[in-house]
């Protein structure tokens, strides 16, 4: 009975995906082929869950100097403005801050994160700057032996492995699950998604029987392949693929699909958006996503700050212009009424 009711799920949103696939446009990553950005652009790096978005706003930002964003995924390492030294290609939240504090404007402007600033991990003048609203939840195989809904307790016993069978979760639903070991996955270190997923949970460590390293947000990877296998999955980014048509190689959702958390649908299905009941669960699933500059580039009163300020300031381009807005929605992101608000670790 539980995998007639996934399969219906699953039936509609393949046909949804379908439809808004023919309309989409060409997928976007790293700068054009053959430009290289120049000394004055702004230059990005970081973040999986919000590489795809970016992409698009640096298309669709039409100021000078111009903007522009790299995956954390592709060829390595990467020279990201004219005249930079190479660095290797950060891959996640963290790696993109990172590769913030320990160069320059010359080579990194701002790191894209998907979680917020952390206090002993970040450097008191990094700047978080908040722009759109996200959620996470988890996601399995459409046809696997994962029930349709998992409560914050039962994550958090898979992930510290005090729950390691299917047989060892009931659903008020009337899901009983078969004798099957689970295999949790998490993105690798670094990455926003993950240090968010465990926050939730309350895991410092995840436990023994928990593989880390697959990359985030894709349904795509062999790894995940398993009846039995579950994984975090950013709700904006699950949806911008599976309703908008914003999928390009391994950057696809496969046939996982996103699941319930606490008995909250993640998915607006109506509406094509994160359901506002789940961004705002008592378990806190929703999280805001950021763009981090230097306190000293922003603050520095010269015509580089007033360029960050143009693009990621509560009055710039990301937070007020329709396009830039119209573009978050379509990737999935909630518009955020606080837009431009910096915090700090």
């Amino acid at each position: 009975m539980r995998k007639t009711v996934v399969a219906k799920f699953v039936s509609a949103a393949a046909v949804t995906a379908a439809a808004v696939t023919l309309a989409a446009g060409p997928a976007l990553a790293d700068p054009p082929a053959g430009v290289t950005p120049a000394a004055t652009d702004i230059v990005g790096v970081g973040s999986d869950t919000t590489q795809v978005v970016l992409n698009r706003l640096s298309a669709d930002y039409t100021g000078t100097p111009k903007l522009y964003s790299w995956d954390a995924t592709g060829t390595s390492p990467i020279t990201t403005k004219s005249g930079a030294t190479p660095i290797t290609r950060p891959n996640g939240s963290s790696a993109g801050i990172s590769a913030l504090e320990t160069t320059t404007k010359s080579t990194v402007d701002f790191a894209r994160s998907s979680r917020g600033p952390k206090t002993g991990t970040d450097q008191p003048t990094d700047d978080f700057i908040a722009y759109a609203k996200d959620a996470v939840s988890w996601a399995a195989q459409a046809a696997g032996d994962a029930p349709a809904n998992l409560s914050k307790a039962d994550l958090t016993g898979i992930y510290n492995c005090s729950i390691t069978n299917w047989n060892q979760i009931t659903d008020v639903s009337g899901y009983t699950g078969p004798n099957a070991t689970i295999l949790p996955y998490l993105p690798q270190n670094g990455s926003g998604t993950r240090s968010f997923f465990l926050g939730v949970l309350g895991i410092t460590t995840p436990g023994g029987c928990v593989t880390s390293g697959v990359e985030e947000n894709e349904g795509t990877d062999p790894a995940l392949a398993s009846n039995d296998a579950i994984v975090p999955y950013s709700v904006a980014h699950y949806i911008g693929q599976v309703y908008y048509g914003h999928t390009s190689g391994s950057d696809a959702p496969g046939t996982l699909t996103i699941r319930d958390a606490d008995g909250i649908a993640p998915v607006d299905t109506v509406n094509k958006v994160i359901n506002s009941a789940f961004v705002n669960s008592p378990s806190v699933w929703g999280r805001n996503v950021y763009n981090v500059v230097r306190s000293g580039d922003w603050n520095a009163g010269d015509s580089h700050a007033a360029v960050l300020k143009a693009i990621f300031g509560s009055t710039g381009f990301i937070c007020k212009n329709a396009t830039a807005q119209a573009d978050l929605k379509s990737y999935g992101f909630l518009p955020l009424p606080l837009c431009g608000v910096i915090t700090h670790p």
